[in-house]
C-alpha cells in the first residue's frame, strides 16, 4: 500500500484525500433534491403555493401575507428537518465507522433513548418545551458517557460498544415506559407525539440552535476527523503506524456523534432510522467504502425532508408525524439488511 505525506507532514494512504466526482455528484445530487423536497413542503398546506411564489418569495419579492407563511410558519419547520436530518445521518456514519458494524446507529446503541429519558423526566416533571429540548441534550450527552464507560476496557473496541449499547437501549426503553405511566394524560399524550418523532408546530426557536450547534460540530468531523476515520477502517495497528492516535479520535467522534443526535432527538423527537439508513445508502450511491461523511449527510437531509413531505401529502388530510414515515420506510430496510448480512454470512 503506497503511503504518501501530508501537507502538515503526517502519512495519509493514497488515494484517502483524493476528490472522488461520484461522491460529489451524489452528494450535490442529494442536496438539491434536499431542497426541492424543502420547497414543495413550504408551498403546501391551507395556503398553497406554488414552487415560483415560494423562491421567489424566499429572494424577498412576494407581499406581506407571502412572506409571513413562508418565513414565520413554515421555513423554520423545513430548515429544521434538512439540518435534523443531516445531524442523524452524520452520527450513524461516524457510528458505523468506529463500531465497524452495519448496525451502528444511535438509535440501536441507546443514545437516542438517552435523550428520551431525559425529555420524558422534563415531560414527567412538567417543564416546557425549551426544557424539554435540554432535557433531551443531557439525557443523550449522559448515556453516551455512561456507555462509553462501560464499554472501556484498555481501549474503545467496536463490538463492546454494540453490546453495551443494545443493553442500554433494553434498560432505557423500559424506563421510558415506566416514565410515561407517570405522567398525567396529557403530558403523555404531548411525550408520545415527541417521542414518535415530528416536525410539526418546529420554529426558530427550534431551528436556530440546532443550526449554531451543527455548524461548530460539523467542521470539527469533517475537516479534523474525516481523514483519520478513514484510516481506522483499515485497522488499528494501521493507523496507529500511520501515526493516528486511535483512542483519542474515538473519544472525540464518539462525543460529537453523541451531541448531533442529541440535538436532533431535541429539535424534532427520536426520528428512527435515517442515521441507520442514510450511511448505507450514501455508500451504495457512491460505490465508494470508507465513512462517506459528508455525502452520508446529504443523503439525510434528502430522507427526512422526503419523509416529511411524504407525512403532510401522501395521506390525505390526516397529517402522520415524520417518525411513522421514516419507522416504516427504515424498518423494512433494516430486515432487508440482516437478510442480507446473513445471507453473506456475517450473522
Amino acid at each position: 500500500m503506497s503511503v504518501v505525506r501530508a501537507a502538515a507532514g503526517r502519512p495519509v494512504v493514497a488515494g484517502i484525500v483524493a476528490v472522488r466526482p461520484r461522491a460529489v455528484a451524489v452528494g450535490i445530487g442529494c442536496l438539491l433534491l434536499a431542497l426541492a423536497f424543502g420547497v414543495l413542503t413550504v408551498g403546501g398546506g391551507d395556503y398553497p403555493m406554488s414552487p415560483a411564489d415560494v423562491l421567489r418569495t424566499l429572494a424577498g419579492g412576494g407581499g406581506p401575507a407571502e412572506d409571513f407563511v413562508v418565513r414565520e410558519l413554515r421555513l423554520p419547520r423545513v430548515v429544521t428537518a434538512l439540518v435534523v436530518g443531516a445531524a442523524l445521518a452524520l452520527a450513524g456514519a461516524i457510528f458505523q465507522s468506529l463500531v465497524r458494524n452495519p448496525l451502528g446507529s444511535p438509535d440501536l446503541l441507546g443514545f437516542t433513548q438517552g435523550a428520551a429519558t431525559g425529555a420524558l423526566l422534563v415531560v414527567v416533571a412538567g417543564g416546557g418545551s425549551a426544557a424539554l429540548a435540554g432535557g433531551a441534550v443531557l439525557g443523550g450527552v449522559v448515556t453516551g458517557v455512561v456507555i462509553y464507560l462501560l464499554a472501556w476496557r484498555g481501549g474503545l473496541h467496536g463490538h463492546r460498544l454494540v453490546l453495551v449499547g443494545i443493553g442500554a437501549t433494553a434498560v432505557l426503553t423500559g424506563v421510558n415506559g415506566y416514565l410515561l405511566t407517570r405522567g398525567r394524560l396529557m403530558e403523555a399524550a404531548r411525550a408520545m407525539l415527541w417521542l414518535t418523532g415530528s416536525l410539526d408546530g418546529r420554529g426558530w426557536e427550534d431551528a436556530l440552535p440546532l443550526l449554531a450547534a451543527t455548524a461548530v460540530l460539523v467542521p470539527v468531523v469533517l475537516l479534523g476527523c474525516a481523514r483519520p476515520l478513514a484510516i481506522t477502517e483499515m485497522g488499528d495497528d494501521l493507523a496507529r503506524g500511520l501515526g493516528v492516535r486511535v483512542q483519542g479520535l474515538r473519544l472525540v467522534l464518539t462525543a460529537a456523534a453523541v451531541l448531533l443526535a442529541s440535538l436532533a432527538a431535541a429539535a424534532a423527537g427520536p426520528v428512527s432510522f435515517v442515521a441507520l439508513t442514510a450511511p448505507h445508502l450514501a455508500r451504495r450511491l457512491t460505490r465508494t467504502p470508507g465513512p462517506n461523511l459528508l455525502t452520508a449527510a446529504c443523503v439525510g437531509a434528502a430522507l427526512l425532508t422526503g419523509a416529511d413531505l411524504a407525512a403532510q401529502r401522501l395521506f390525505g388530510d390526516h397529517q402522520l408525524p415524520v417518525g411513522v414515515v421514516t419507522g416504516v420506510l427504515g424498518g423494512g430496510y433494516l430486515v432487508w439488511l440482516l437478510a442480507a448480512q446473513r445471507k453473506a454470512g456475517r450473522l
